[in-house]
């Protein structure tokens, strides 16, 4: 059998925090990201991907602000938002990646699933909102927009002066339609599935799905993901080439490699930041602790160099 990866694209993959998000950005920025991709199709891996949408859902929550005060548009809930932001971001991956495969002479299928993922209703995170979406902004711009619009937010690592919204963020339970995109990917397609962290949804009293407003964190979603269908490694792309101890302090330090009970001991001591680095690292450990072999966390365009990323496995 062939070896099976989950690789979690951050959001910035597509967007990057000094950009507006257009769309020729984004799409630049996509084809750039998965042309790092190919070495591990090359490898003989068969590839699930998934993707953040933390950028993108904050931009159609904006417009959808804009449009009820400018038109009394009806303003969406948040589940349609992330439902809207993986539909358009699964797109732009599958096209992009089809014309980079052909390129490459490489004959593969890309298909995308619309994911659902299941969450408790009644998650303590409903209640603390930790789960950065949209654009950076000022400290004078978000207390703005805490008065207007009753938006929380918390400090972001990337500035002296920058704050981004926080929703919550929920831990996923199960992956609807798992089997199927196990089937998908062990027959040899590319799988993109559980982007922005899956749609958050619950079962009530008669097991109907019923949505909730939140933002799953897309790296713990994908982690599970890689546990159900029996991945072998867990690739999370972001925009650093490492995981550093005590981040933007002048105590930074580079942390390569680890196992799973140093891993565990830094998130106990507070090492990463919460809502930022800290969700990948339990998301790697949680990984390589219920069968996975390795994960990776390393910079996009540096995934073929082996020198790059923080490995972590269950033991040395």
């Amino acid at each position: 059998m062939k070896k099976l990866a989950v690789v979690a694209l951050g959001g910035n993959a597509l967007l990057r925090g000094d950009e507006k998000g257009t769309i020729e950005e984004q799409n630049k920025n996509s084809v750039d990201t998965l042309k790092n991709l190919v070495y591990l199709i090359k490898e003989g891996y068969n590839l699930v991907i998934s993707h953040g949408n933390g950028p993108q859902v904050g931009n159609i929550l904006m417009r959808n602000d804009a449009g009820q005060d400018a038109y009394d548009i009806p303003q969406m809930p948040l589940d349609i938002c992330v439902a809207d932001s993986q539909g358009g971001i699964a797109y732009m991956i599958e096209r992009n990646l089809r014309n980079i495969l052909k390129d490459e002479g490489i004959n593969k299928n890309v298909v995308s699933i619309v994911t659902q993922v299941v969450v408790d209703k009644d998650d303590p995170a409903f209640q603390n909102p930790t789960k950065r979406v949209g654009k950076i902004y000022t400290s004078a711009q978000a207390e703005d927009l805490k008065a207007k619009k009753g938006w929380e937010f918390k400090k972001s690592p990337k500035g002296n002066d920058a704050w981004r919204r926080v929703v919550p963020s929920p831990k996923p339970i199960e992956i609807i339609n798992e089997s199927i995109i196990r089937d998908l990917v062990e027959a040899g397609n590319i799988v993109i599935a559980s982007g922005g962290g899956g749609i958050p949804v619950f079962y009530d009293n008669e097991k109907n799905l019923q949505p909730l407003e939140a933002v799953i964190d897309k790296d713990s979603a994908s982690s599970l993901l890689a546990q159900h269908i029996g991945a072998s490694e867990l690739y999370i792309l972001t925009d650093v080439p490492f995981v550093y101890a005590n981040y933007g302090t002048p105590e930074q330090e580079i942390l390569e490699f680890l196992d799973a009970k140093d891993t565990r001991k830094h998130i106990e001591n507070g090492t990463f930041g919460e809502g930022s680095m800290a969700p990948k690292i339990e998301a790697a450990l949680s990984f390589v602790e219920n069968g996975g072999l390795k994960s990776v966390i390393t910079e996009a365009k540096q995934l073929e160099d082996r020198s790059v990323g923080t490995r972590i496995t269950k033991e040395y």
